[in-house]
């Protein structure tokens, strides 16, 4: 009867080649990555690859109809785009100064309650946990020129003798637009840089204040400085999110009047679902990404220059 041993030459029974295993931490990962990969890279590797498409949601035929890179040549030539990005910057720059601007002083309040800071900093947070999309609805009600709350307090307190069109007005209506944000979005502001003035040491505070620094001083020079890692943090946060805005806009005033108020990501929804172009849109969508990108990569130089003025820890 033969053996299945294996011999070598010699007659000495070789050693089996032992089988790698996976490691467990990996095993444990793996439905992880798949989810991920599953959910996150193949819906992005289908989307940038369409950008290069004639791709049209009407006509499935023209996902194999490549045309390079002309949908991103359409969009920079496009004077469209370029008033939509021009009024996302914009957006972007006015809403986050706003919201960093009330997010500290609502912080250095609240910092200085003794009692029932807890309550208040719960109240505080109401905003933020409130859906864009129910943001847009109430503003746009508040905001109606004939049976809105805002035009009837202006005829009533103030004698305006006709309502004022806020989302119709081409001036008022990103004006709109930008109070809606920021009142939705201030609490994301004032938690971190509460959290960081309470984190903030007392000797260099009390070491001012023996020195005969004033308050205002105090602050410019010594509290400020500290915060600045938390201010970055927040504006990186904060920026992804205004960066991409949509559901307000839409709701409130749907690009309107006349695309006064049309940023990149509204734009990229009424052009891919609205005209059904799916290709042209994924390409402007993209080119919105790279925006976002550059923004947080902006922040975070400023956050590491932020860090290596405090010093060591």
């Amino acid at each position: 009867m033969q053996s299945n041993t294996p011999y070598s030459i010699g007659g000495e029974p070789a050693l089996a080649t032992p089988r790698r295993r996976i490691p467990l931490p990996i095993k444990l990962l793996m439905p992880a990555f798949l989810a991920v990969g599953i959910v996150v890279i193949l819906p992005l590797l289908f989307s940038f690859y369409t950008s290069f498409t004639a791709y049209r949601l009407t006509d499935p035929e023209t996902l194999s109809h490549w045309i390079g890179w002309r949908n991103y040549e359409r969009a920079f030539t496009n004077g469209d785009f370029w008033a939509a990005f021009g009024r996302t910057i914009l957006f972007l720059t006015i809403a986050l100064n706003l919201e960093l601007l009330l997010g500290l002083g609502v912080a250095l309040l609240l910092n200085q309650v003794t009692k029932g800071q807890r309550a208040l900093r719960t109240v505080m947070m109401f905003p933020m946990m409130f859906s864009p999309v129910l943001v847009g609805f109430q503003f746009k009600f508040m905001l109606n020129d004939s049976t809105g709350i805002v035009n009837n307090l202006m005829q009533t307190l103030f004698g305006a003798k006709s309502a004022f069109p806020f989302l119709v007005n081409a001036n008022s209506a990103l004006a709109s637009l930008i109070a809606a944000e920021v009142w939705n979005s201030t609490p994301i502001f004032a938690v971190i840089l509460l959290a960081g003035l309470m984190a903030l040491p007392k000797d260099p505070i009390e070491a001012s204040k023996v020195d005969g620094c004033t308050s205002w001083q105090t602050f410019r020079y010594v509290t400020l400085p500290y915060l600045m890692p938390f201010i970055y943090i927040s504006m990186t946060i904060r920026s992804l999110d205004v960066g991409r805005a949509y559901d307000i806009v839409r709701i409130m005033t749907n690009g309107g009047p006349g695309g006064r108020t049309e940023l990149l990501w509204t734009m990229v929804g009424r052009i891919a679902y609205d005209d059904s172009r799916m290709g042209y849109a994924n390409a402007i969508a993209y080119v919105s990404v790279l925006v976002s990108i550059l923004f947080t990569l902006y922040f975070f130089r400023k956050l590491s220059g932020a860090r290596k003025h405090m010093g060591p820890a």
